[in-house]
């Protein structure tokens, strides 16, 4: 393994009822709580009541943010950033999945700072400095947002969408409570599946390709997500499969299975040129590019990607070569993203043939372990996906 630099302060209280953990972490700071959310489903599911009435009990004054949108646009944090501002917040509570997580982050990053945010942290890459503290209570798993120190936003005016990672941006804690996913329609669950089978991919598919444990988690959550994605599927409300799902969403994101590891990532980077241009679901836009991303560049490594074939999909090596077993992996592995109900093409995005060129235009590109990608790759990858 490579040598790495492991650091995740993040506290987790997982499990049914974890709720009842705010109340004394929300004791170590002051009066007033920023409480921000999406589109309204907390308040149908009881987790914005859960929350509230924990707010009640410990005296905080509340300020609100919601409306926060997939893909969160840079207006939204702006809008927080004037909230804690205007109100002298002294904590951030995110309510909601990775979208509102991320959008948390970079409130709690601009809102200590006197300069633009996105020309600070964004284009000129500036160090945060300081951030305010907050917390998140999860009701979509997928991004892993809640146990990392990254977050992605969309300038929509410009179709630009990356990231922006500092230490200081890691959750004080985060409430994992599986049942609070329940409700959530199937095609959030099946593309917050995929975006923690995407963050595994990343990490795995690269190298160093030997033996190493970070290659045997990432494994080990790839099949875990597989397993518990079609339990899940067949009973929404199946506690041991929603908690896997969660756990494996955390795991995927956190660093560990990434310990050690290049990494790849280019996947991702089309999916934000993608998706800042169509808005599509995350989950959604890398069901279709990931992989097709792999069918493009899997010959770089074969012999990692024969191995994803037999331990994931238990592919029968005898009489093929390792080439041919890497394909059947990467096959299967499309076979069973269009099985569960995943996209396959950008026409079932709703992404023309017609703006691939742009898109491709848009993509931030480097060298990663398999691949050294230019435009026209990326123009040739998206071919494949219609």
């Amino acid at each position: 393994m490579n040598a790495f630099t492991f650091y995740n302060p993040t506290r987790i209280f997982f499990g049914e009822g974890a709720i009842s953990k705010l109340e004394k972490q929300l004791k170590e700071y002051g009066k007033t709580v920023l409480l921000t959310y999406g589109g309204g489903s907390i308040k149908k599911n009881g987790v914005y009541d859960a929350i509230m009435a924990v707010f009640a009990k410990t005296g905080k004054t509340v300020v609100e943010v919601s409306d926060i949108m997939p893909n969160p646009r840079t207006e939204k944090v702006y809008e927080g950033i004037k909230a804690c501002k205007e109100h002298h917040v002294d904590f951030i509570l995110a309510a909601g999945g990775g979208s509102v997580i991320d959008c948390t982050k970079m409130i709690a990053a601009g809102a200590k700072t006197d300069e633009d945010f996105w020309d600070a942290f964004f284009v000129k890459k500036l160090k945060c400095q300081e951030a305010l503290p907050f917390g998140a209570v999860l009701t979509l798993a997928g991004t892993g947002s809640e146990m990392d120190c990254g977050g992605v936003i969309t300038q929509w005016d410009t179709q630009t969408k990356i990231s922006y990672f500092s230490p200081l941006l890691f959750p004080k804690f985060s409430i994992l409570d599986p049942t609070y996913t329940y409700s959530l329609p199937k095609n959030q669950m099946i593309n917050g599946a995929m975006d923690t089978l995407s963050h595994a991919f990343e990490q795995y598919f690269s190298r160093p390709d030997e033996s190493n444990l970070s290659d045997d988690l990432a494994e080990a959550v790839m099949k875990n997500v597989i397993e518990n994605l079609n339990t899940a599927i067949a009973d929404p409300t199946d506690y041991v499969a929603r908690s896997n799902l969660m756990w494996c969403a955390t795991m995927g994101l956190n660093d560990l299975i990434g310990l050690g590891k290049e990494q790849d990532w280019i996947t991702h980077k089309i999916e934000h040129a993608l998706s800042a241009f169509y808005d599509v679901p995350h989950g959604a836009g890398l069901a279709v590019v990931h992989p097709n991303y792999m069918l493009y560049t899997y010959k770089n490594g074969v012999s990692k990607y024969a191995r994803f074939a037999r331990n994931i999909w238990h592919v029968d090596p005898t009489g093929k070569t390792e080439e041919q077993t890497a394909l059947e992996g990467i096959l299967r592995t499309k076979d069973y993203l269009k099985s569960i109900g995943a996209p396959s093409t950008l026409g079932e995005l709703g992404v023309p043939e017609s703006s691939i060129e742009a898109i491709a235009e848009k993509t931030i590109l480097y060298k990663t372990s398999y691949s050294d990608l230019k435009a026209e790759d990326v123009k040739a990858i998206l071919r494949l996906c219609l």
